[in-house]
This record gives structure tokens, C-alpha cells and sequence, in this order.
């Protein structure tokens, strides 16, 4: 079995030698990462500026292939020019922080494991619910006896796993949850500062606005120490919507030229 690893917080990442190390146990795994960090880069790709791959080393040992672009670059150029076959399945994390409700579509994680979804390979996004982990060790070995599961029972084209997992010991886990994407989101504020110089510049912050309040919500769920997966799709369609638009006769607003 053929696993392709990679991340958004870069290759240098803690969280990425721990499911690399993990997943070893399961398949040949191949890491192909970002060169630095490239937190909630989205699903930006790169077309203006060449790319590299360089070996990357880690105390020696060949580790995988650093790219200077972002993750779902990783995922077009690891699968089109490194890899001689396409892998099983892509993997991307471990996040440092959790992926879930609005924030799904900020994160390079996550569309590191859409772009493979978009090249038809099955893929997971996992992360750890904190920005300085204790804990990798579950989110790694969840991830490793997930992806049994996934190779047992398939998964839809098109679809991939988000996971997310409390950073605690395994024994203090509540269990895990089946779950929709939640509809939190962040209160976005852009903070002025002055440089040592006194000019003016912006840093981004804000708050987190909750608005999920059960379990069969991701954000929900995490706070609740359960182990959330979430199936989503690149499939952006509003279906209620665009049955309700079919009333519209949006026919009528092109007027031919008599």
C-alpha cells in the first residue's frame, strides 16, 4: 500500500513525523510537504512562480520531498512528477489546531486531502486540537486504524475524511463521533500596531462565534473531548437553493436581438 503524506504546517513539522512514523506501519509511505509553514493558504496552487523539490533530511535519514508552495501544490506535483504510481491514499497532517466548521475552508490541510479527492485518490485530513500538542500519539494511531477502515469499506470518489481529535491522552478520549460541519465561525478583527519606527500595520485576530451546540457537529463534538469525522466533497452546490431558483425563469433575463 502506497501512502502519501503531507501537511500544511510544513515538512519540518512534529505533527507530520508523527503519522509518517505511524502510518509506516500499514504501507510504504512517501512525504511530500511544504518547505514552510503555509497555514490557512486555502486551496491556493502556484502558477507564476516555478516550484523545486528538494530531498529533505531529518538526524541524516531521508525523510521526503520539500516543496516552496503551498499543500495542495504538494498534492499536483507529488502525484504528476514524484510518485511513479498514484498512491492509495493521501494523508494530510497532523494540524497543529483544529479544522472545523467555517475554518474547513481556510485550511491548507484540508485542501491538501480535496485536491486528492479532486485526482480521485481517497484521502484524510487529520488534526490535533491545539496550536502546542502534548498528544500526537491517539491522533496517529486513530488515523492509522481509520484508514484500515477506509481501505475495507472505500470511500466515494470525490469524498474525504476530516478528522479531528481532542489533544489528550487516548484514556481521556469520550469516544468518537460521526459529523456534519458546524456553522461556527470566527469574528474577524484586524488589530493596529506600530512598527519600532511608529508606521502603522494590521494583525489578525478575533474570536470564535459558537454556534453548534450538538454533538452531530464537528466543533461541538471536539469541545466535547469526542474525535470528530466529518465526510465532505468539493461539490459546492446550494441543492435547496437551486431548486428553489428553478422558479426564477432566469431564462427570461437573456433577450434576444430581433
Amino acid at each position: 500500500m502506497k501512502i502519501l503524506i503531507s501537511n500544511d504546517d510544513g515538512i519540518d513539522s512534529r505533527g507530520i513525523s508523527a503519522l509518517a512514523n505511524e502510518m509506516k506501519k500499514l504501507g510504504e509511505v512517501i512525504v511530500i510537504a511544504p518547505r514552510t509553514e503555509q497555514s490557512a493558504v486555502g486551496h491556493a496552487i502556484t502558477m507564476k512562480i516555478p516550484l523545486r523539490i528538494t530531498e529533505y533530511y531529518k538526524n541524516g535519514d531521508f525523510f521526503g520531498y520539500a516543496i516552496d508552495g503551498t499543500p495542495a501544490d504538494c498534492i499536483k506535483i507529488g502525484i504528476r512528477n514524484i510518485m511513479k504510481e498514484p498512491p492509495d491514499i493521501v494523508i494530510s497532517g497532523i494540524n497543529l489546531g483544529s479544522n472545523t466548521a467555517i475554518n474547513i475552508i481556510y485550511s491548507g490541510t484540508v485542501s491538501a486531502a480535496r485536491e486528492a479527492a479532486i485526482m480521485d485518490v481517497p484521502s484524510i485530513a487529520v488534526s490535533v486540537t491545539s496550536h502546542d500538542p502534548k498528544h500526537y500519539e491517539y491522533a496517529a494511531k486513530f488515523t492509522l486504524e481509520l484508514t484500515k477502515l477506509i481501505v475495507k469499506n472505500k470511500l466515494k470518489t470525490g469524498t474525504l475524511l476530516n478528522v479531528n481529535v481532542p489533544d489528550l491522552p487516548e484514556e481521556e478520549i469520550s469516544g468518537v463521533m460521526l459529523t456534519q460541519q458546524g456553522k461556527s465561525k470566527w469574528d474577524d478583527i484586524y488589530e493596529e500596531r506600530k512598527d519600532p519606527y511608529g508606521k502603522k500595520y494590521y494583525w489578525l485576530t478575533g474570536n470564535l462565534v459558537q454556534a453548534d451546540s450538538t454533538l452531530e457537529t464537528d466543533q461541538h463534538a471536539v469541545q466535547q473531548n469526542y474525535v470528530s469525522v466529518t465526510p465532505i466533497h468539493f461539490d459546492l452546490t446550494d441543492y435547496e437553493t437551486y431548486d428553489t431558483m428553478k422558479s426564477w425563469q432566469l431564462e427570461k433575463l437573456y433577450k434576444q436581438k430581433s
